[in-house]
Protein backbone atom coordinates (compact mmCIF):
# COMPACT_ATOMS: atom_id res chain seq x y z
CA UNK A 1 0.00 0.00 0.00
CA UNK A 2 1.30 3.62 -1.49
CA UNK A 3 2.00 6.12 1.43
CA UNK A 4 2.48 9.51 1.46
CA UNK A 5 2.74 11.24 5.28
CA UNK A 6 2.68 14.69 5.31
CA UNK A 7 3.86 16.78 8.23
CA UNK A 8 5.21 20.46 9.16
CA UNK A 9 1.96 22.14 9.04
CA UNK A 10 0.79 24.32 11.74
CA UNK A 11 -0.41 28.16 12.78
CA UNK A 12 2.13 30.66 11.72
CA UNK A 13 1.33 34.37 11.99
CA UNK A 14 1.52 36.23 8.53
CA UNK A 15 5.13 36.85 7.29
CA UNK A 16 6.45 33.77 8.73
CA UNK A 17 8.04 30.80 7.48
CA UNK A 18 6.98 26.64 7.36
CA UNK A 19 8.61 23.96 6.08
CA UNK A 20 6.37 20.98 4.88
CA UNK A 21 7.40 17.64 4.55
CA UNK A 22 5.66 14.21 1.89
CA UNK A 23 7.52 11.07 3.12
CA UNK A 24 6.32 8.49 0.58
CA UNK A 25 6.99 4.54 1.12
CA UNK A 26 5.99 1.37 -1.39
CA UNK A 27 7.15 3.40 -4.38
CA UNK A 28 9.84 3.61 -6.59
CA UNK A 29 9.92 7.78 -5.67
CA UNK A 30 12.45 8.60 -8.38
CA UNK A 31 9.75 7.90 -11.24
CA UNK A 32 7.47 10.08 -9.48
CA UNK A 33 6.94 13.27 -10.08
CA UNK A 34 5.48 14.81 -6.72
CA UNK A 35 3.42 17.83 -6.05
CA UNK A 36 1.61 20.08 -3.54
CA UNK A 37 -2.05 21.15 -4.27
CA UNK A 38 -4.11 22.96 -1.39
CA UNK A 39 -7.58 23.21 -0.48
CA UNK A 40 -8.94 26.52 1.05
CA UNK A 41 -12.50 25.98 2.78
CA UNK A 42 -15.62 26.38 0.20
CA UNK A 43 -12.84 26.19 -2.63
CA UNK A 44 -11.35 23.74 -5.41
CA UNK A 45 -8.21 22.13 -4.84
CA UNK A 46 -5.42 23.78 -6.53
CA UNK A 47 -2.12 23.25 -7.47
CA UNK A 48 0.72 24.98 -5.25
CA UNK A 49 4.20 23.82 -6.48
CA UNK A 50 5.20 20.53 -8.35
CA UNK A 51 8.33 18.85 -9.12
CA UNK A 52 9.23 16.31 -11.97
CA UNK A 53 11.47 13.60 -11.39
CA UNK A 54 14.19 15.43 -13.23
CA UNK A 55 14.04 18.48 -10.70
CA UNK A 56 11.66 20.33 -13.17
CA UNK A 57 9.85 22.84 -11.23
CA UNK A 58 6.28 25.47 -11.42
CA UNK A 59 4.65 26.91 -9.05
CA UNK A 60 1.32 29.04 -9.04
CA UNK A 61 1.66 32.43 -9.59
CA UNK A 62 0.51 33.02 -5.78
CA UNK A 63 2.90 31.66 -4.30
CA UNK A 64 6.37 32.62 -6.72
CA UNK A 65 9.09 34.00 -5.12
CA UNK A 66 7.50 32.96 -1.42
CA UNK A 67 7.77 29.02 -1.46
CA UNK A 68 10.33 26.38 -2.72
CA UNK A 69 9.35 22.70 -3.64
CA UNK A 70 12.50 20.35 -3.61
CA UNK A 71 12.84 17.00 -3.56
CA UNK A 72 15.84 14.25 -1.64
CA UNK A 73 15.13 10.97 -3.97
CA UNK A 74 17.93 9.07 -0.95
CA UNK A 75 14.97 10.25 1.44
CA UNK A 76 11.96 9.72 -1.04
CA UNK A 77 10.96 12.85 0.67
CA UNK A 78 9.28 16.23 -1.09
CA UNK A 79 9.78 19.33 0.38
CA UNK A 80 8.17 22.87 0.02
CA UNK A 81 9.56 25.52 1.84
CA UNK A 82 7.16 28.17 2.66
CA UNK A 83 8.37 31.87 3.76
CA UNK A 84 6.50 35.52 3.37
CA UNK A 85 2.85 33.40 4.23
CA UNK A 86 0.16 35.45 3.68
CA UNK A 87 -3.43 34.82 5.32
CA UNK A 88 -4.77 33.95 2.13
CA UNK A 89 -2.24 30.95 2.45
CA UNK A 90 -4.46 29.24 5.04
CA UNK A 91 -5.64 25.89 3.43
CA UNK A 92 -5.01 21.81 4.24
CA UNK A 93 -1.90 20.81 2.13
CA UNK A 94 -2.03 17.50 0.00
CA UNK A 95 0.89 15.91 -1.64
CA UNK A 96 0.60 14.05 -4.48
CA UNK A 97 2.30 11.73 -6.40
CA UNK A 98 2.43 10.53 -9.66
CA UNK A 99 3.68 7.91 -11.97
CA UNK A 100 5.50 9.26 -14.56
CA UNK A 101 5.00 5.81 -16.88
CA UNK A 102 1.26 4.65 -15.56
CA UNK A 103 -0.03 8.00 -14.53
CA UNK A 104 -1.48 6.59 -11.76
CA UNK A 105 -1.64 8.89 -8.50
CA UNK A 106 -1.60 8.87 -4.99
CA UNK A 107 -2.34 11.46 -2.11
CA UNK A 108 -1.51 12.00 1.42
CA UNK A 109 -4.11 12.84 4.26
CA UNK A 110 -3.15 16.32 4.14
CA UNK A 111 -1.72 18.57 6.52
CA UNK A 112 -2.87 21.91 7.84
CA UNK A 113 -1.59 25.40 7.57
CA UNK A 114 -3.20 27.97 9.28
CA UNK A 115 -1.55 31.80 8.52
CA UNK A 116 -2.99 34.48 11.14
CA UNK A 117 -2.19 36.73 13.93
Amino acid sequence: QVQLVESGGGLVQPGGSLRLSCAASKIIFSIYDMGWYRQAPGKQRELVAAIQNGGRTNYADSVKGRFTISRDNAKNTVYLQMNSLKPEDTAVYYCNAINMYSKRDYWGQGTQVTVSS
